[in-house]
């Protein structure tokens, strides 16, 4: 940490909440920023939007966190008009700068945080993070590795098999494989079983997720999940399972702590915790915080996610996602760095279920944040 850190010199930190980004998720990335720059506290930090369009500029965005709502079923997205920014680094440490063409650059001032809201590829998946460790700007959430590991579904199984813990079964159908083969991929689908799910390995929010019933859905389950990613992740799918997620938070000394778990039960017209039973169709979404569990599977479940944090070398903040099988054993679904942050969203609220608001929440990740260097430290 630099002599010029806020926590030496006294000044308030400035925080740079970076949203949109290039996947598919910029949306959801605008509604969590929306809500995040509505609860930072304005007191104890300068708070700069930074928002990056689909195209990949950087802009410097309105403080408005109404407009990152959203209307009805119309997602919000960064304004890309607005004036490009970029990150300079001084011999002090890191300016935000407004590069207006034609014009002197402005300094906005020395950025001591960046609280990364996107989800997806090129924000979320280690790009982002690497970017900061390069320029050596402290950031919230999971490193370099954390993030690409999580991101990746394939992978996360991997590690997570290799620290014994229990996945769900599954295989990978890489884009190349399906055109070069089709008979062969469709052969180890149908070998997995059905019902199945489909899923891109490296997407979140649920896009392009399919449950596949039988034979004859396996074509068009694939071919959705490819407009997302060109690896595809196909998972059995964990029939009389219930959905139950917790939220794992670090500190400033000691093991991550753990939520309280919740439960989500989806209705309707709905087979699974797809994009629109997540963000616009909460009349068919029950929620349950706590989720009704024995207290000794509880126990095991909130031990088996900060197992689960700790294999992948996480940090701030991870949301691990089980299925409770009908005999109550736990299957570990995934891990998620960045998840879902909105005050309703699951990891926020299992949090406030636990004793911990929504602004006392933010405010930790950025403490936690100034308090961590960057590279190996």
């Amino acid at each position: 940490m630099n002599d010029t850190s806020p926590l030496k010199t006294g000044r308030k930190p400035r925080v740079a909440v970076v949203f949109g980004g290039r996947s598919s998720e910029h949306g959801i990335s605008c509604v969590t920023a929306g809500s995040v720059l509505a609860a930072i506290d304005r007191e104890a930090y300068d708070v700069v939007p930074v928002g990056i369009a689909t195209d990949g500029r950087w802009v410097l965005e309105a403080d408005e966190p109404g407009r990152l709502a959203i209307r009805g079923s119309d997602l919000p997205e960064v304004d890309a008009d607005r004036s490009p920014v970029a990150l300079m680094g001084v011999t002090t440490g890191t300016d935000l700068v407004v590069t207006e063409a034609a014009s002197v650059p402005s300094v906005i001032g020395e950025v001591d945080v960046v609280f990364p809201l996107l989800h997806g590829p090129w924000g979320e998946d280690g790009t982002l993070q690497g970017m900061l460790e390069m320029a050596g700007v402290r950031y919230v959430g999971s490193g370099v590795l954390a993030s690409a590991i999580g991101m990746d579904k394939a992978y996360m199984k991997v590690v997570l098999q290799a620290a014994g813990l229990p996945v769900t079964p599954g295989i990978v159908v890489t884009r190349s494989e399906w055109e070069q083969d089709p008979v062969g991929c469709r052969a180890r689908v149908e070998d997995l079983g059905f019902p199945s799910f489909a899923k891109p390995a490296r997407a979140g929010s649920s896009m392009g997720i399919s449950k596949v019933h039988d034979a004859t859905e396996v074509e068009g389950a694939l071919e959705e999940a490819f407009r997302h990613d060109p690896k595809v992740l196909v998972e059995q799918s964990m029939e009389g399972a219930r959905e139950v997620e917790c939220g794992v938070l670090g500190t400033f000394e000691g093991p991550p702590e753990t939520s309280r778990p919740g439960e989500v039960r989806t209705g309707g017209d709905h087979e699974f915790y797809d994009f629109e039973a997540k963000y616009l169709a909460d009349q068919h979404t029950e929620i349950d915080i706590p989720a009704d569990l024995p207290a000794a599977t509880e126990q095991e479940l909130r031990a088996m996610a900060v197992r689960a944090f700790e294999a992948l070398s996480c940090e701030g903040l991870a949301r691990v996602d089980f299925f409770v099988m009908p005999d109550g054993s736990l299957v570990i679904n995934e891990l998620n760095t960045m998840p879902g942050f909105t005050p309703t969203s699951m990891y926020p609220q299992m949090w406030a279920a636990s004793g911990m608001s929504y602004p006392e929440l933010v405010d930790r990740l950025v403490q936690l944040a100034l308090r961590r260097g960057t590279g190996l430290r």
